[in-house]
């Protein structure tokens, strides 16, 4: 126990964004010249399309090469509205608010017990760390329903597993009094163990209501401290060796997971992504795999390198070097993070996996394509931060649902795009068998020693590359139909007027914009098309090219969480700060649905006071929705809670799932 007279309260940094870490050259200052003249010319209708996004129903196919196939058309416009609902407005309530007709309930929130002697959550904070390893953990954010019988039919909706992550942990409101220096050890392990996954077997029960499954063996959690595997190329290479797995197979823990990915075969992908916080390394020189991820120089995130008394597996997250040799300290510790990891929800007894095949950076979180029997799998991530880029992986071997697992995401070719003003798109290798990527490699002085060694530079591979600077991707979604893919550009208000380009058209980008694409002929295709779908901001915002104009049903700022529903609806979420939340017109964030051909925008629900709306999902028939509220309150201090949701009086806020039902049992949004 630390001594109360030396610790020292601490100011933790919880604003959930990563430093700009990206300062290479691309695009070179006379590309930047050129694409601005380009652009002008395009805005002026010379060059096509590219702002202008649907023409005919489908995609404008604006690329050089003419013995492209055509772009698929996309579905008609239904006689039925997709969105039958009346939209909501605007509000600050400390509450979630939904539309006339709906029902919203708090389900599974932040200290619930799940596991082992379900220790009650106590609203005092004073829970242990071992109590917080059996509980759900905090910050709720990606989400996804496994139908009890998905690796059958897949059809039951009264039963099955709820999968979340546990993004960060608030020290403000995790521990009475808050954190303090140096970090007491049991601070420091309930926060670890706030963090992670958490799998939950839940079931309808005949009043209609949603329960826990108590003692069910599926119920179980995944923390910052749970043992995993590394898999892929990346497994065994040296920069991963480190004083806990000297022969770089494996790892402690998965950290700041966001957004999330589910297999085709049933398995769950979390996505790592604000991990570099966490670590420090006060190395003169740090290497590339730390300084372009922003390790810092002085202190961790949660400052988890000071635990008193001090423990191994809270030391490894000093990455500095310490010892004569990688095996005998955590030099390489952060280079075992940044990853996708997948979770088999259905086996409590399986190693976690992180996939190194598809790539280092700060993964939102990865979507697949329509997986095609005998065809490569196709996968879809953003790295989310400022003038970062998006990422395609293709599997090496065909995709065969018989066969299908994890080994698909061991061996395949990661690119990265590159956004054209003209409206079509190229994916670039990350490969060293690629000559053209290995020639620009030399040509930059950068040398890579394997394929191994691209994957744990990802970012730097990219910037070689020749990648787009994007506006912070996050949340991709792919159309059940159509294969459109959609992705979440939050905001980026570091981008000049000379960074402008087609696919991020405004400098100072305070309230984000949704862009999709087509690919060419198959979902391996390396060319695409792409359009703005969406320009965030206030009322009367048009997205150019098209009739949406942004009024009080549906401006929004900040778009981050996307999911398409079997019906074809995208749900948008968002993610504003909070000066945009408590200053700014938009009220509390909150989650809309759209229709993709139509363009018709309607607001579906507003969460409670300084939350994100993040993570959402429905049963198979459409008929119960889970929706994440994380850090409600997120302003709080630990004498001053900014949000009493969802047990209202003065209780502390907690993040949770709401469970959200048609008072006519009907379709939601229909």
């Amino acid at each position: 126990m630390t001594d109360s007279k030396t610790a020292t309260s601490v100011n933790i940094d919880n604003s959930g964004i990563d430093p700009i870490t990206n300062f290479s050259a691309t695009p070179t200052f006379a590309a930047l010249i050129e694409n601005r003249m380009a652009r002008r010319r395009f805005l002026k209708g010379s060059v096509g399309v590219a702002v202008a996004s649907i023409i005919g129903n489908s995609l404008t196919a604006c690329s050089s090469d003419s013995s492209s196939a055509p772009v698929p058309v996309l579905p008609p416009v239904s006689e039925a509205p997709l969105l039958g609902f009346t939209a909501i407005t605007t509000n600050r309530l400390d509450t979630v608010t939904v539309p006339a007709g709906y029902s919203v309930k708090p389900f599974l929130a932040w200290g619930t017990p799940i596991s082992g002697s379900y220790p009650p959550y106590l609203d005092d904070a004073a829970n242990s760390g071992a109590e917080q390893e059996m509980q759900i953990g905090m910050n709720h954010d990606g989400i996804h329903f496994y139908p009890i019988d998905v690796r059958s039919d897949g059809e039951n909706s009264s039963e099955g597993l709820l999968v979340m992550n546990h993004e960060y942990v608030e020290p403000n409101v995790l521990h009475a009094g808050g954190p303090v220096l140096p970090r007491p050890v049991e601070q420091v392990h309930k926060e670890i163990a706030a963090h992670g996954v958490s799998v939950v077997h839940i079931q309808r029960q005949s009043s209609g209501e949603w329960q826990l499954v108590n003692n069910s063996p599926f119920n179980r959690r995944i923390t910052a401290a749970t043992p995993m595997e590394l898999s892929g190329p990346v497994r065994g290479h040296a920069k991963v060796l480190t004083k806990y797995s000297p022969d770089g197979s494996r790892t402690r823990g998965t950290i700041n997971n966001c957004a999330h990915g589910v297999t085709p075969w049933g398995t769950y992908l979390t996505a790592e992504e604000n991990w570099a916080g966490y670590f420090m390394n006060s190395d003169a020189g740090q290497p590339r795999e730390h300084s372009r991820y922003g390790v810092r120089s002085g202190n961790g995130r949660y400052f988890w390198e000071t635990a008193t008394p001090t423990a191994d597996q809270y030391q490894r997250f000093n990455a500095s070097t310490l010892a004569d040799d990688a095996t005998a300290d955590y030099r390489n510790e952060p280079n075992t993070f940044g990853w996708i990891v997948e979770i088999d929800p259905f086996n409590p007894d399986s190693v976690p996996q992180k996939r190194t095949a598809l790539g280092r950076f700060a993964h939102e979180g990865i979507v697949f394509a329509t997986a095609v029997e005998g065809e490569p799998l196709v996968a879809y991530s953003g790295d989310d931060a400022r003038n970062e880029y998006i990422y395609k992986y293709i599997s090496n071997a065909p995709y065969q649902r018989n066969t299908a697992g994890g080994h698909l995401l061991n061996d395949g070719v990661l690119y990265v795009a590159r956004f054209n003003d003209d409206g079509s798109g190229d994916w670039l290798p990350l490969d060293v068998n690629n000559a053209d990527f290995m020639a620009k490699a030399t040509a930059a002085g950068v040398m890579f020693s394997d394929q191994a060694d691209v994957l744990l530079n990802t970012r730097l591979a990219a910037d070689i590359a020749g990648a787009t600077k994007m506006d912070r991707p996050e949340w991709g979604a792919v159309h059940p139909e159509t294969d459109e893919v959609y992705f979440a550009l939050t905001n980026n208000n570091a981008r000049t007027e000379q960074q402008t380009d087609a696919v991020n058209p405004r400098a100072n980008n305070t309230t984000g914009h949704i862009i999709r694409w087509h690919e060419r002929d198959s979902q391996a295709a390396m060319v695409f098309d792409w359009d703005i779908f969406l320009l965030a901001g206030d009322v009367g915002t048009a997205t150019p090219g098209t009739d949406l104009v942004l009024n009080a049903d549906n401006h929004l700022a900040s778009p981050d969480g996307l999911w398409f529903d079997s019906r074809g609806v995208l749900w948008v979420q968002t993610d504003m700060s909070g000066s945009q939340q408590s200053d700014g017109p938009f009220g509390n964030n909150q989650m809309l649905a759209a229709d993709p051909v139509s363009r018709e925008l309607k607001r579906f629900l507003v969460g409670p006071l300084e939350c994100e709306v993040t993570g959402v999902v429905m049963t198979p028939d459409l008929t119960t929705m889970f929706v994440n509220i994380q850090h409600p309150g997120d302003r709080s201090s630990p004498d001053n809670f900014t949000s009493h949701w969802p047990d209202g009086g003065s209780s502390r806020p907690r993040s949770a799932t709401v469970v959200i039902t048609k008072d006519d049992g009907g379709v939601i949004g229909s």
